[in-house]
């Protein structure tokens, strides 16, 4: 195994991120409870914390501690020291390929939005096979692992080293893999994983209030406090969700609770939207100008984005319609 250091070509904004990444492993920063069982509150309040400090940083950590929860769900061990990842995606017609019969398998193919490409020393990548899809531990220090430059072009979330990666035909051996076929998609943890990236975009909207804060305690005038309360409704209504699907995840840690972490998710996009629409007009030109402000709502503006709008919300009617009631925050079943 490979332990990374921060290359010399690594965006400036990556680096210090880097740092401080490590700095959290080697405190035992990092070493969350595993969800569902009986600390998911903990988890996610430290997710959210996180986010509120440091979108692109949570980012990175948020991916090494799922990555972390999916080798234990697992039964599989981490790599010693190793600072990991979570690479799915499958956006466009991209994504990985596993090829070949057992003994003989390689991956292949593009991943987009591989946070922590030139930074981390590990990946959990899942990838399309005959069989169904599948989970590798992948070692990226090895030959054929290629960070693609100037595949991320957003302002936002520049410090998460986040590009398209090209996996070139790396030999796989049956103990990288980790679960049967489609067990990525088909264990509860999938979901409870996808309310944890809600507890960091809600930190990340915590974040820029907080900011607002610190701008207006000279002076405020109504419309501005109106939208700050608007603002403080909204985020705490979302933190409370959060906090009870956390709970009805360790009370039930049988069930996937899909349905109450859509809805959780939802919830907080519709909460990040406010506050992506109503902070600026709250801050002025010059607080997003000479503050940053402006790069933390730049941040959120991009990651809240792993939410698919009106696609996941489809999703959600669709749960809803079909009349499975949640078990209190619980998921349907």
């Amino acid at each position: 195994m490979s332990i990374s250091v921060a290359p010399d070509h690594l965006d400036a904004a990556a680096g210090p991120t880097l740092h401080r990444l490590r700095r959290m492993q080697q405190a035992g920063a990092l070493d969350l409870p595993v969800p569902g069982s009986g600390g998911t509150t903990n988890r996610w309040l430290e997710l959210l914390g996180w986010g509120r400090d440091d979108l692109p940083l949570a980012r990175l950590a948020e991916g090494h501690t799922d990555a972390l929860a999916i080798l234990t769900e697992a039964g599989a061990a981490a790599a010693p020291g190793a600072l990991y990842g979570v690479w799915a995606a499958r956006s466009g017609g991209t994504g990985a390929e596993l090829v070949g019969a057992a003994g003989e398998r390689r991956l292949r193919g593009t991943v987009r939005f591989c946070s922590g490409a030139h930074l981390l020393d590990r990946a959990l990548v899942v990838a399309a096979a005959p069989e169904g899809s599948r989970v590798l531990d992948l070692d990226l220090g090895v030959p054929g692992v290629r960070p693609v430059a100037g595949t991320w072009r957003a302002p936002g979330m520049q410090a998460s080293d986040t590009v398209d990666v090209e996996l070139d035909d790396l030999p796989v051996g049956e103990t990288d893999l980790l679960g049967p076929p489609g067990w990525y998609t088909d264990r509860p943890g999938f979901w409870w994983g996808g309310g944890g990236v809600a507890a960091v975009w809600l930190g990340g909207a915590l974040g820029v209030l907080d900011a607002l804060r610190r701008q207006l305690r000279a002076g405020a005038d109504p419309f501005q406090l109106a939208h700050v309360g608007a603002l403080h409704a909204g985020t705490a209504a979302a933190r409370a969700l959060l906090l009870a699907t956390a709970a009805a995840i360790d009370a039930h840690p049988a069930d996937g609770h899909r349905t109450a972490v859509w809805t959780v998710r939802s919830a907080v996009e519709r909460s990040c939207r406010e506050v992506l629409e109503l902070a600026p007009r709250v801050a002025g030109v010059a607080a997003l100008t000479r503050s940053p402000l402006g790069q933390r709502l730049a941040d959120l503006g991009i990651y809240v984005r792993q939410h698919h709008g009106e696609r996941d919300l489809a999703a959600l009617g669709e749960a809803v319609l079909d009349g499975n009631p949640d078990r209190g925050a619980g998921a349907a079943r």
